[in-house]
C-alpha cells in the first residue's frame, strides 16, 4: 500500500561536530514516522545536489512521512572546517543523526541514503561505527574507483564499443582519430593486464565497503543508472573482487533495480521522479513488521 502524504514542514539547522558548524535543512511530516532519514552528500557539492535532487527527494520523502535530515559536511557547501573525503566522514555523519534524533524524537532508527562517494561513504560508517541505530542503506550508484578500476571500465565500456563501430575504423584510416585516443586505448589495456596481476592495497576503502556491507543486518537497496560509468565500474568491480562475492546476488535483504538510460545523478525527470517513489514505497515496506518483500531485479526501470 503506498503511504499517504503528509504536510512538512522544513527549517534550516546547525549541527555541531567536533567544534565545527555543519549546515543542515530539516523536512519533517506532521506524524514521522520511527525510520528517519540522513542524506549523505557526495562529491564537491553542498546539500542542495545536481538539480535540486537532494531538495526534491526530502521533499518527496517527508510528504510520504519520513524525516529527512540533508546537510554539508565540514568544509562543504556553507558549513565549516576543513574539507574531507568520504573516508573520513563518519564524525558528520554521526553527529547528523544524533541531531534528527534529538528534533525528531519519534525517531528510534535511521536509512542512510548516499549517492556515488556518498555512498560509499554510508558503508564505511557502518564499518566505522557498527551503530546500531542504521536500519537500512540506499546506496545509488556506489564510487568505487581506483586506477585500474576505472581503466577495466573504460576498455569494455567504451574502447570495445567503439572499435566495433565502422566510423571509428573509418576515422582511423582517415587519420581523424587522435593519436591521444589510441594512446588512450593502449595505456588503458596496459593497465587492465597489470591489475590482473597486483594485490589490492590493504583495507583499501572498497574492502571497507564490502565488509561493512556482508556485515550488515539491515536493508539495503541499490540503484543503478544505465548510463553511467561510476554504475558500471562499480559492477565490474564487484564481480572481479573476491571480497565482493555473493553481495549483489538478490536476497530479501537487498533491493537491486537499474534506471535503464539514466545518467550518474538521474537528471531527467522520468529517472528522478521513479527513484525518488521507489525509495518512499521501500522505506514505507520498511516500517512493516512483516516478512521481507522478494523483488524481480530482473526487469529495469526507465
Amino acid at each position: 500500500m503506498a503511504p499517504a502524504y503528509q504536510p512538512v514542514t522544513e527549517q534550516a539547522i546547525s549541527i555541531e561536530c567536533e567544534r565545527e558548524a555543519l549546515v543542515g535543512i530539516l523536512h519533517e511530516p506532521a506524524s514521522p514516522a520511527e525510520l528517519g532519514v540522513v542524506v549523505i552528500v557526495g562529491g564537491p557539492q553542498y546539500r542542495v545536489g545536481s538539480h535540486r535532487q537532494f531538495v526534491l527527494l526530502a521533499r518527496t520523502l517527508a510528504a510520504a512521512g519520513f524525516a529527512v535530515l540533508r546537510f554539508d559536511c565540514r568544509g562543504m557547501g556553507d558549513s565549516s572546517g576543513e574539507r574531507r573525503s568520504f573516508e573520513a566522514a563518519s564524525k558528520d555523519i554521526r553527529s547528523a543523526i544524533d541531531v534528527l534524533q534529538r528534533r525528531v524524537p519519534a525517531i528510534r532508527q535511521v536509512a542512510l541514503w548516499g549517492l556515488c562517494d556518498g555512498a560509499s561513504a554510508a558503508l564505511l560508517y557502518v564499518e566505522d561505527t557498527g551503530d546500531d541505530r542504521v536500519r537500512a542503506l540506499c546506496l545509488v550508484n556506489p564510487w568505487v574507483r581506483s586506477e585500474n578500476s576505472l581503466a577495466r571500465t573504460h576498455v569494455r565500456h567504451y574502447y570495445l564499443q567503439r572499435v566495433k563501430q565502422q566510423e571509428f575504423w573509418a576515422k582511423l584510416l582517415r587519420g581523424e582519430v587522435g593519436s591521444a585516443a589510441f594512446s588512450g586505448l593502449m595505456r588503458n589495456l596496459w593497465r587492465r593486464g597489470r591489475a590482473a596481476s597486483e594485490p589490492a592495497e590493504p583495507r583499501a576503502f572498497q574492502s571497507r565497503m564490502a565488509a561493512a556491507w556482508r556485515a550488515f543486518d539491515g536493508d539495503v537497496m541499490l540503484a543503478l543508472s544505465g548510463n553511467d560509468l561510476t554504475a558500471k565500474e562499480f559492477l565490474e568491480f564487484s564481480a572481479r573482487s573476491t571480497e565482493w562475492s555473493g553481495l549483489l546476488v538478490s536476497s530479501p535483504r537487498l533491493r537491486r533495480v537499474e534506471f535503464a538510460g539514466a545518467d550518474h545523478t538521474l537528471s531527467a525527470s522520468n529517472a528522478r521522479l521513479g527513484l525518488e517513489n521507489y525509495v518512499a514505497e521501500w522505506l514505507h515496506g520498511l516500517r512493516v513488521p512483516l516478512e521481507p518483500l522478494v523483488e524481480d531485479t530482473s526487469k529495469a526501470i526507465g
